[in-house]
């Protein structure tokens, strides 16, 4: 089954039971089971040891793999202890003292989440309770809310350098390449995510809506029906500011140093290509356990917080990143059972084969085929592993290969946007604490529309293969959309 059709049946397998049950973590792990299979054939203790101690074991072995867990752990600590601490309670009560209007509220929950480009989930755990209280006030709906927290989570985090999820789609680069230089050539080419952000902006500056999220926002409901946890009244502005300012500088500093900047003789780097060649998962696990160990000195010389409390933060911040660590763990795995089948092999083959007049619309095909991908099974790391090796594979070293990757990137993105059973989306929800359904039913119009342009730009971008001539071509294609929408819903 090497390097045959087969190779390509286990992932398929898993997102048609994700479609099926809505459920990502048995549907990847079924996948993973059959790749097992095809691989060991009808040896049960061959099946049993390729799974387990050549798929499970060997993905989480990996040092890269475990330092991106560390990472996220990490992550999750620094959440909860910004929120035991009152950061965030007391940012949100400065908030609602200095915005004045409704725009003022939900610009000032843009900006702050491109601020946390750190994680998405950083970005969800901490927007919603930051800036909840703020856009209540001011009555913009909760699904209103979850949308704008949504809409700078992923899609800011896949265009940020120093983000965990610039160190996964790193680490999904086969050998050979440089993973975090292939991802900052990728980003002007990554429509879906820079639209995505200038449409949310428009829409708000126009106090422009359309579709389901019209009707909510009409609605200006008075929300009483939440009662918030009790926090820490010692916390200030301060506590929330300053462990993510120290996270950004410790970890960019965490970055350039694993990339040689600070060695000596012959081998030092300049800034640039010290970060070209990071290990994202070296660098990013150093700076977030130094900020981590920081932020704990300083509330604790603040007083706003016990050592006992500090300390509860950690188990605390494991279980948050539960969820992202099954799926990682899964998709490494399935990603592992595909590679082990010749999946790329064949895939390349068949492109380069039969394709290859169909070369400069691919970056079209791959952006619906990644959306496609990512709704089913609910996570664009998943779809990472799946499709970017495959691109790289596909594509010779040039300008394709990098918009190819960059349509994987762009159209794992939207899939997740859409998909009810994304867990970004699921956590956008309850960190605006809105109903789930209604997040989901209120951001699809809006995804779809930045999808469509996207679809566009990269078909254009395929035959032009210049950034910022298909960027103008689909911020052109945006501008007559907007302008659409305002003159059939003006009234």
């Amino acid at each position: 089954m090497y390097g045959t059709f087969w190779s390509l049946l286990p992932p398929i397998v898993a997102i048609a039971l994700a479609l099926i049950t809505k459920e990502v973590y048995s549907s990847l792990f079924i996948g993973i089971v059959l790749g097992g299979l095809f691989f060991a054939g009808p040896s049960l203790t061959g099946v049993m040891n390729h799974v387990v101690n050549e798929g499970f074991v060997a993905s989480l072995a990996d040092s890269y793999n475990v330092g991106i867990l560390i990472f996220l752990v990490l992550l999750g600590t620094m959440v909860a202890l910004m929120n035991k601490a009152g950061g965030s309670a007391a940012f949100g009560n400065w908030a609602k003292k200095h915005i004045k209007t409704k725009v003022g509220a939900q610009l000032a929950t843009i900006c702050l989440g491109v601020l946390i480009f750190i994680d998405d989930y950083f970005n969800c755990l901490t927007v919603g309770s930051v800036m909840r209280p703020v856009t209540d006030k001011y009555k913009v709906s909760r699904e209103k809310l979850a949308y704008l927290i949504d809409a700078t989570a992923a899609p800011v985090c896949i265009i940020a350098p120093i983000s965990s999820w610039a160190a996964a789609v790193s680490g999904f680069v086969t050998e050979g390449e440089n993973g975090l230089a292939l991802f900052v050539k990728a980003i002007p080419y990554n429509y879906y995510a820079l639209f995505t952000i200038v449409f949310m902006v428009a829409m708000v500056l126009l106090n422009l809506e359309y579709g389901p999220m019209k009707k909510f926002e009409e609605t200006l409901a008075v929300y009483e029906d939440v009662v918030e946890e009790r926090e820490n009244s010692k916390g200030t502005v301060f506590d929330l500011i300053f462990p993510i300012a120290i996270l950004i500088i410790l970890c960019t500093i965490g970055m350039i140093y694993s990339g040689g900047f600070f060695s000596e003789g012959d081998t030092q780097w300049n800034f640039i290509d010290a970060f070209a060649n990071s290990d994202a998962s070296v660098g990013l696990v150093l700076g977030s356990l130094g900020a981590v160990i920081i932020t704990v000195i300083v509330y604790l010389a603040r007083r706003v917080l016990s050592f006992e409390d500090a300390m509860s933060c950690l188990p605390d911040g494991f279980k948050a990143m539960v969820p992202a660590i099954l799926i990682l763990t899964l998709a490494w795995t399935l990603k592992g059972m595909t590679d082990s089948l010749g999946a790329k092999d064949y895939v390349a083959g068949l492109v380069q084969g039969s394709a290859a007049g169909l070369q400069n619309l691919l970056p079209a095909i791959i952006f619906i085929i990644a959306s496609l991908l990512a709704f089913a099974t609910g996570t664009s790391w998943g779809t990472f592993g799946i499709l970017i090796p495959i691109c790289i594979a596909v594509f010779p070293a040039g300008a394709l290969r990098i918009i190819s990757i960059s349509a994987c990137m762009a159209g794992a993105v939207c899939g997740d946007h859409c998909s009810p059973i994304s867990d970004t989306t699921i956590m956008a929800s309850a960190g605006a604490m809105c109903n789930h359904v209604n997040h989901v039913s209120t951001q699809l119009p809006y995804a779809i529309s930045v999808a469509g342009i996207s679809f566009l730009t990269y078909i254009v971008a395929g035959f032009v293969q210049n950034a910022i001539i298909s960027l103008l071509i689909g911020l052109v294609f945006m501008a007559a959309f907007i302008f659409y929408i305002k003159k059939k819903y003006s009234k």
